[in-house]
């Protein structure tokens, strides 16, 4: 779960702990293993009171990682002011998580570098630090719905919310079709995956949905120190393939071309407006 203590605006009459205990109840009705939460630590500047996002998130047991404090886009930005980034996000994490280890780092927009140079040299800081990189093989743009969510609830539009829910369904089952189809392509058998998801609004309503549907496809929920353990996560991409998915990023290097955008940003954004 990317972005804590928060992502996009919160929906009328709610609160940013509000939305972390529902969100942490789902989790813990599907009896959920500890999900890492990634933080931007650099909210916390602007709005000290959403501390209480982690302070919950922990005492459900649920362990902190590393996503930069600032959220920033390596792609747009030099190495070492990334990696300045990086260790500026290191002061929360030892404050909220204790002794416990924390060295776990994902990076924000899944760009992990625009060029040779910058990849390596992040890594190399990275792996000097003690980190091991947070990888994902699911992601439908869950983030993008929390906008429009806050939106449709402030002018009680029922059949932009309702078109909202089936569209978040739908792009997350594509997502796992693909997800395993491409998995099996790559490797020839299915994998431990990593699902991305973004603490939001429309995630308390969606989440407790999202779980039932990862049991109906036969999926089980297991830690991510587990499921970085498959050996899938070993492969490194060639070529100047950083960025996107794990997935995506060895599709690239075997020369596969990404499927074109869909323009689902364009009309997920519209939506009560």
């Amino acid at each position: 779960m990317d972005d804590l203590p928060s992502h996009g605006p919160r929906p009328p009459g709610s609160s940013r702990a509000e939305i972390a205990t529902r969100i942490i109840a789902a989790l813990r009705d599907a009896k959920s293993p500890p999900v890492y939460g990634f933080i931007n630590a650099g909210q916390l500047e602007k709005k000290p009171e959403d501390a209480e996002v982690l302070k919950l998130w922990r005492a459900a047991g649920f362990p902190l990682g590393n996503h930069a404090f600032s959220h920033m886009d390596l792609h747009a930005n030099s190495a070492d002011a990334f990696e300045q980034d990086i260790a500026a996000n290191e002061p929360a994490l030892r404050t909220f998580m204790g002794s416990s280890d924390w060295h776990w780092f994902r990076y924000p927009y899944l760009r992990e570098g625009d060029t040779p140079e910058k990849y390596k040299t992040v890594r190399t800081f990275l792996q000097q630090r003690r980190y091991r990189v947070a990888q994902v093989t699911l992601s439908f743009d869950d983030y993008a719905y929390n906008g429009p969510y806050a939106r449709c609830l402030a002018k009680n539009d029922t059949n932009g919310i309702e078109w909202l829910q089936k569209s978040y369904l739908a792009r997350a089952e594509r997502s796992l079709t693909k997800g395993q189809a491409d998995a099996r392509t790559l490797f020839g058998r299915d994998i431990k995956h990593i699902m991305l998801l973004h603490i939001g609004g429309f995630e308390t309503v969606m989440l407790p949905r999202l779980l039932t549907l990862l049991e109906a496809r036969g999926f089980t929920l297991t830690t991510l120190d587990d499921a970085s353990s498959d050996d899938a996560y070993r492969a490194e991409p060639a070529g100047k393939a950083w960025s996107g998915t794990f997935l995506e990023q060895q599709m690239d290097a075997g020369g596969e071309p990404r499927p074109p955008a869909d323009g689902f940003m364009q009309e997920v954004a519209a939506v009560c407006q």
